[in-house]
């Protein structure tokens, strides 16, 4: 891949946001008060393309909805919701993984992933991220989130780790 961004093959630990992240930062409701987000299919594949080459990915969200844990189980994502401190959360995952903060990648689109995208080696905004988001990121997606960011991610990672 030419002009692939650097230090991907360090890799270890991929965080991610969900919503704006998974999602593309909608929420529907319907009559009875439910809540429903769209996400985009093929980032389990991206997902398990990861596991495949044994670097481990996470959902960290302030989000308390249970569609979060559904959508996460289903792509086999380890998932911490309701959480309003993600870089000490971040912090701890790192420190029980014995990884250094260079060795993972976090994944967000709003101000509460600023925090997390600048304690990690490798900060990623998808492309419809705010503008101080963006400014923070060494990679921004070609795809907004809900529709292929993740695996997008999920791939430059992979391909860079099979190809070094």
């Amino acid at each position: 891949m030419k002009n692939r961004p650097r230090g991907l093959r360090f890799i270890k630990l991929v965080a991610f946001d969900f919503d704006g992240v998974f999602t593309d930062n909608r929420v529907y409701v319907d009559q009875e008060g439910r809540e429903m987000i769209r996400c985009w299919r093929s980032d389990g594949v991206g997902l398990a393309k990861l596991r495949e080459i044994g670097v481990k990915s996470i959902v960290i969200t302030s989000e308390t909805n249970p569609v979060v844990k559904k959508r996460c189980a289903k792509l086999k994502i380890n998932c911490i919701t309701g959480c309003k401190d993600k870089l000490s959360a971040l912090k701890k995952i790192i420190r029980d993984e014995n990884f250094s903060p260079r060795e993972v990648c976090f994944v967000g689109n709003d101000l509460p992933d600023i925090e997390c995208m600048r304690y990690v080696g490798f900060p990623v905004a998808v492309k419809d991220s705010l503008p101080e988001v963006l400014k923070v990121a060494k990679y921004v997606t070609r795809r907004e989130g809900g529709s292929g960011a993740v695996r997008e991610v999920c791939d430059l990672i992979h391909n860079a780790q099979k190809t070094s």
